[in-house]
């Protein structure tokens, strides 16, 4: 009997689907003993690309800005395995922009391969950092930021 909750299995995606692409460098612990990296890694690549490309691009100041963002959903779809030593590059993109909430898939490919070993996304929502209360509105410099990851139609 088929789950009627269960969402179907996704597809994995191309890099060409992507907006932004972020080269990370596996590190020798990510490895598990069956020799690729540990599941909760990948988790850890997707926070670092994300956070990484708002940093860069002046959207997010995570010492001094006065929103910070929280993850409240995650999930992920292994398709093929990553290992040290490999370059993984990570495929962003933006999926729903809300008042104070961001969706982003995240898409992992090991070296230049073309198919993704693994689709995650993430859910931030954006608290002003004293309260931790949802802001009213997104800044407009992480507003920006955010929308260089909208995929092209």
């Amino acid at each position: 009997m088929t789950d009627p909750t269960r969402a179907a299995r996704p597809m994995p995606s191309r890099r060409s689907a992507y907006p932004a692409l972020r080269p990370i460098t596996t590190r020798w612990m990510d490895n598990d003993v069956y020799g690729h990296l540990n599941n909760v890694v990948h988790y850890s690549l997707f926070d670092t690309a994300v956070n990484g490309h708002l940093i860069e691009q002046g959207g997010l100041d995570i010492h001094h800005g006065s929103v910070i963002g929280l993850v409240v959903e995650t999930r992920c779809h292994y398709f093929d395995s990553l290992s040290f030593p490999q370059t993984v590059w990570a495929g962003l993109k933006l999926l729903h922009r809300g008042r104070s909430s961001v969706q982003i898939e995240v898409a992992l490919f090991g070296g230049e391969a073309e198919r993704a070993a693994a689709l995650g996304r993430f859910v931030h929502v954006y608290v002003d950092r004293e309260t931790r209360r949802p802001v009213a509105e997104l800044p407009m410099a992480l507003a920006e930021a955010l929308d260089q990851l909208k995929a092209a139609a």
